[in-house]
């Protein structure tokens, strides 16, 4: 599809180049046959001045000169019309070759965009079919069972109830990444201590099931740039995975520092980690690492990272991660500070 629009597109820029093309050979082709033609007829006025008395001895002494002003002048109308023809020609070549890359570099945003739509809305189909499917089977079962006791559907309900608790949180999550496409962040100095305490306030409680240490180094003085609950959202998203997916009795620690116009805070742990091949993807809706899916309370859609990337996107700052399997990952944030 796009490709014929690039096409079409492609034409459009070379009509108008060749349209400017064109107009502009014209003009030049006409000017240049009046001056042409003008020279000429200078050097037969030149040759009267000189030779005020040739006429008298010729009724017609100027018709040879007559011949070759005219026959030079069809001779630099051919040269003109020939040497514009070749300059128009590669333009036609130079101007096509440039109108298809100029339009393949127009178009490449919205086919991008275009390719993330189509794969975030397959993608999303897929995760809400999955709960909607297990509920109609589960009830089907159950509907089929002729004695089935009060026990029995009482935790038919139950497992409903969870399987719309994840149709609750996805939808929340489709919504809350749908904001943050179009929404603009009313920003204010905000201490980094203060939302990394309250994000690690969320997350101890996972923390000490797991017998995990959660440790903080950050300057009080620390300050930034940005939207205080989003990004303390950020952090706790990101605590809580290091968690998820820390084995037990091990720590997470989480630093900041000051590096120039932007404070960088680190999450660090000593988990899983993350392999090699999947770290480009890590931030894209709806992508789970195979470690996370293979873990037994990895239970989530792959949407925490990306809704955390689109937040820190909307505070122009930078995340990313570094990681070794087996040996835990290290999650960079960069805010523009305010001091």
């Amino acid at each position: 599809m796009f490709h014929k629009t690039s096409l079409k597109l492609a034409a459009l820029y070379l009509t108008i180049i060749m349209a400017i093309s064109l107009a502009f050979s014209i003009n030049l082709y006409n000017i240049s046959i009046r001056e042409i033609d003008r020279g000429l007829r200078r050097q037969q006025q030149a040759v009267v001045t000189d030779f005020p008395n040739i006429q008298a001895q010729d009724p017609n002494p100027f018709g040879q000169f007559t011949q070759e002003r005219v026959s030079n002048l069809n001779d630099s109308k051919n040269q003109l019309i020939t040497n514009l023809i070749l300059i128009n020609a590669i333009i036609l070549v130079g101007g096509g070759l440039l109108s298809y890359y100029l339009a393949r570099r127009t178009l490449m945003p919205i086919e991008e965009a275009h390719k993330k739509q189509v794969r975030f809305t397959a993608d999303a189909s897929h995760e809400l079919r999955t709960p909607i499917a297990a509920m109609r089977t589960e009830i089907e079962v159950a509907l089929m069972k002729p004695n089935l006791d009060l026990a029995q559907a009482k935790k038919q309900l139950v497992s409903n109830l969870e399987e719309l608790g994840k149709l609750t949180t996805l939808s929340e999550n489709l919504l809350r990444l749908s904001k943050n496409d179009i929404i603009s962040l009313e920003k204010t100095p905000i201490s980094v201590d203060e939302i990394v305490s309250a994000a690690i306030g969320q997350v101890v409680p996972v923390a000490e099931q797991k017998s995990i240490l959660i440790s903080s180094k950050i300057d009080s003085k620390l300050q930034v740039l940005g939207d205080k609950s989003s990004l303390q959202e950020v952090i706790t998203t990101i605590l809580d995975n290091a968690v998820k997916y820390s084995n037990d009795k091990t720590e997470v620690k989480v630093n900041a520092k000051k590096e120039t116009d932007y404070v960088v805070i680190s999450v660090i742990d000593q988990g899983i980690g993350i392999k090699e091949a999947d770290l480009p993807h890590i931030f894209e809706r709806f992508y789970r690492a195979d470690s996370a899916r293979t873990k037994a309370n990895g239970n989530g859609y792959g949407l925490g990272l990306s809704i955390a990337k689109s937040v820190i996107d909307l505070h122009e700052g930078f995340i990313e991660v570094k990681s070794q399997p087996g040996k835990g990952s290290t999650f960079t944030i960069k805010l523009p500070s305010t001091n």
